[in-house]
């Protein structure tokens, strides 16, 4: 059975631009849409009241925004398969049980005016830090577009170890799919500690820090770059703050991919501090792919 592309709706603005870009991104994908909606009005009134002649205000109110978000998906990609369902639990763990048959979430920022229009929502942050799936977490301004970008291109920071591969792979096959560029950075900082007053010496610990970045850069991408040989590639290697150069790049981006250590058997969010910096002040979405170990 193919994986569908899952996106969460609650009839928020947010919910609406989410499905506008999670229909272009299975359009893009050539995999099924579907649309969840999380209600607990069947806990909460009972059974009882679901069966009886005049369903609850609260059931009618999913169904009308479920439907509604369907018809707009096939508006908008009239032959994309889309299916829909009214889960009886909360948004944030109605899309932690459906990660684990997705092929991808994508989630909606919350928030507008002032400072909550840069923070992302209780919802996003726990899907974002749990999942067992890729999450695109929708930011910017322009983020209910997947299938025209502005700028054609796509940043993956780069990391290292044995499961990079996936991250790599997921960001080369959605820059594949805009047919956008590919820009992969790789940041290195040299530590204090390292650095030396001695002239002829200068220079020679920041010189061996940026040629490992380098050569961490071309082990990283050298499998998925024959693969999608289509795709433009551009590597960078960059000194400084993880958190700094990424936020920059998002600003003429389109998608920004970053991986994630997911830890067996720990509790609680697992995205580090660039990831969490960057899920909350990006420029454009971000692509959160789990990495296992």
């Amino acid at each position: 059975m193919e994986l569908p592309l899952v996106v969460g709706v609650d009839g928020s603005e947010s919910s609406l631009r989410a499905v506008d870009w999670a229909t272009d991104e299975a359009a893009l994908r050539g995999v099924p849409l579907r649309l969840v909606y999380a209600s607990l009005w069947e806990r909460y009134e009972g059974a009882a009241l679901a069966e009886g002649v005049d369903r609850p205000s609260e059931q009618v109110m999913a169904d009308n925004i479920v439907e509604a978000a369907a018809r707009r998906a096939h508006r908008r990609a009239p032959e994309l398969k889309v299916s829909t369902d009214i889960l009886p639990d909360d948004a944030a763990s109605v899309l932690l049980n459906e990660a684990h048959t997705a092929v991808a979430l994508v989630v909606g920022s919350r928030g507008r005016g002032g400072l909550a229009e840069l923070l992302l929502g209780s919802v996003g942050l726990k899907v974002a830090g749990r999942a067992a799936c890729p999450v695109i977490v929708l930011r910017g301004d322009q983020d209910n577009q997947a299938r025209a970008g502005t700028h054609r291109r796509v940043v993956l920071g780069v990391g290292e170890g044995p499961h990079a591969a996936e991250v790599t792979r997921f960001a080369f096959e959605e820059a594949e799919t805009r047919k956008a560029a590919l820009d992969a950075v790789r940041v290195w900082r040299c530590p204090t500690y390292e650095s030396t007053d001695h002239p002829l010496l200068a220079g020679e610990p920041a010189r061996l820090r940026e040629q490992r970045a380098a050569e961490i850069l071309d082990s990283a991408l050298s499998k998925a770059a024959a693969e999608h040989p289509a795709v433009a590639l551009r590597r960078r290697t960059a000194e400084g703050s993880a958190r700094r150069i990424l936020l920059d790049a998002s600003d003429d981006a389109d998608l920004l991919v970053v991986g994630v250590r997911r830890h067996h058997g720990l509790a609680g969010l697992q995205l580090g501090r660039v990831a969490h910096t960057l899920l909350h002040h990006s420029a454009c979405p971000v692509a959160v792919v789990p990495q296992r170990g």
